[in-house]
């Protein structure tokens, strides 16, 4: 990874973690459901926090949560969400755990309902990307509207701007700010 690339003002250099997101992740199309569950379930988490600090425990969180297989996480009963509560690696706050199964259930529903949870995201967009320079917003009225149908649907911690956030995590939104090298203009159709 190079130290020297123009990146992001929040691409914390001192943070490998954090530049090896930067770089290869964020802003990156995704279509794998496992991962569209991860981020979700992580952005949720990242509520009242930085992201910073769920991408430090990020591996300890995929280790308590079976991977993010959403099949597992479904299947969480009171002892597995005591478990997580107790686990000192992972963000302990009992209402985004409690938040999990749920949104695993809702998450599982929109897969049998649009065939996955990819053609559910993407088709917001039509599949298409938007790059949108990640500056002071936090907001738009593309997570207002996914948020919204979010919560109709029975989603918790799923606000527009942790849905801004996701949109920008998972590609839908490629946020990378003018000067940086993953930087890309919206292309004229």
């Amino acid at each position: 990874m190079n130290q020297q690339l123009n990146r992001c003002f929040w691409a914390n250099p001192d943070n490998p973690l954090y530049l090896a997101y930067h770089d290869e992740e964020w802003g990156e199309p995704c279509h794998d459901e496992r991962m569209l569950f991860e981020m979700l379930i992580l952005e949720g988490f990242q509520a009242g926090l930085s992201w910073e600090c769920v991408l430090n425990k990020r591996q300890a969180f995929r280790e308590a949560f079976d991977n993010f297989d959403v099949k597992e996480v479904v299947k969480y009963d009171i002892n597995k969400l005591a478990s997580l509560a107790d686990n000192p690696k992972i963000i302990r706050n009992k209402l985004k755990i409690n938040a999990s199964v749920i949104n695993a259930n809702i998450f599982i529903k929109i897969q049998e309902e649009f065939g996955s949870f990819d053609k559910y995201i993407w088709g917001f967009t039509n599949g298409e990307i938007i790059y949108e320079p990640c500056d002071l917003r936090t907001t738009s009225p593309l997570s207002d509207t996914i948020s919204k149908d979010l919560k109709k649907r029975g989603m918790k911690f799923v606000g527009s701007t942790i849905i801004y956030s996701y949109l920008q995590a998972i590609g839908i939104i490629n946020g990378h700010l003018e000067g940086c090298f993953k930087y890309k203009k919206q292309q004229k159709q």
